[in-house]
């Protein structure tokens, strides 16, 4: 109900002040002790090793540098995913680079991995006192040669390990020249042979294995899926998150904005996200986890994602079209009580 009362005046604003601001009033709040922890009752779902309180997560890109952990944690997440991090800060794409898109429900962004950099984002988790479920996810910087991306997913890998309940290697976003590029099968091959050997070595030097997820795109032919599918199957990679926004403009092209460049979020998004899961579910047999995100703007959009093969699920336009109340919505519809047994297991 709030939420419904104050989005006309976030509306008002441009997309980025609107998020700043956002964050600000929670923050102030939360340091009031006023913000109220949402309780989610949920039997705890097994995935990838991790026992999450509930299976409705944080996408990446709301909180890139990990300065709001606390505040999102009250929110009722089963999980938070924070990135995309880059070894060294950079400021992304020009702005405006993000656009509402009102009439579908939609979002339009070029963000192009504008943050901190890693060692800011890990010096913020440091700072908090979150204790559960965190996924990193790390890119590499708009100015490293796509021949040698490895690097830098090297060096977020390594730095992020310990402090990451999951780590995802982002190779989708559409914002950051040919970085899509990487999902070709030899590039990736590449990619995650040299990932999972980095992954062994922290796994002896920490202690502990740290599962390792790739995201990849909505906009992927059947080939390219099973492609991928089989890599992921070759390299023993712990999950997959599908997927990432799209370049497609298919259903809003007569829309004010819909000629703007970058990623498109949010309703337009849904059936195609659904549908690269089922694809993948089908290729994978269930050998290895998917995570759905894309176009959950409703308990109904959330339930097709595990009916069609996801495990867990994460939220991001949904959040900005109807939120944080939606996080709840969901799992009311989803989780596990005495009465019914919706989760897959």
């Amino acid at each position: 109900m709030f939420y419904t009362l104050l989005r006309p005046l976030l509306f008002k604003l441009d997309p980025e002040s609107a998020h700043r601001i956002t964050f600000r009033v929670i923050e102030q709040i939360s340091r009031l002790g006023l913000l109220k922890r949402v309780s989610i009752s949920c039997r705890p779902i097994s995935v990838m090793g991790l026992t999450f309180p509930n299976p409705v997560g944080l996408a990446a890109g709301l909180d890139k540098n990990g300065e709001h952990l606390d505040a999102l944690a009250a929110m009722g997440f089963g999980f938070i995913e924070i990135g995309t991090v880059t070894p060294r800060p950079q400021p992304g794409n020009p702005t405006p680079r993000i656009f509402r898109v009102p009439e579908a429900n939609a979002i339009i962004n070029r963000m192009g991995f504008n943050n901190h950099g890693v060692e800011q984002l890990v010096e913020n988790i440091q700072r908090s006192n979150y204790q559960g479920i965190l996924g990193i996810n790390i890119g590499k910087n708009f100015s490293t040669p796509l021949e040698k991306a490895i690097d830098d997913y090297l060096i977020g890998l390594q730095k992020v390990y310990c402090h990451a309940s999951y780590v995802t290697i982002n190779i989708s976003s559409p914002n950051t020249k040919d970085l899509r590029q990487l999902q070709a099968a030899d590039a990736l091959d590449q990619l995650l042979s040299g990932l999972k050997s980095e992954q062994a070595k922290l796994a002896q030097i920490h202690g502990k294995y740290v599962p390792m997820v790739v995201k990849i795109a909505p906009d992927l032919d059947g080939k390219q899926i099973e492609s991928i599918a089989t890599l992921l199957l070759k390299h023993r990679i712990d999950g997959v998150i599908a997927t990432n926004t799209t370049i497609s403009r298919s259903g809003i092209e007569h829309l004010k904005l819909a000629q703007e460049n970058g990623g498109l979020s949010g309703a337009p998004l849904t059936q195609n996200a659904t549908a690269v899961i089922q694809q993948l579910h089908h290729f994978l047999q269930g050998a290895i986890p998917i995570i759905g995100v894309g176009g959950i703007l409703s308990p109904d959009d959330a339930q097709d994602k595990l009916n069609s093969g996801a495990s867990l699920l994460q939220l991001y336009t949904g959040l900005i079209y109807h939120g944080p109340g939606l996080i709840k919505e969901i799992a009311k519809l989803i989780c596990v009580d005495s009465k019914n047994n919706h989760l897959p297991q």
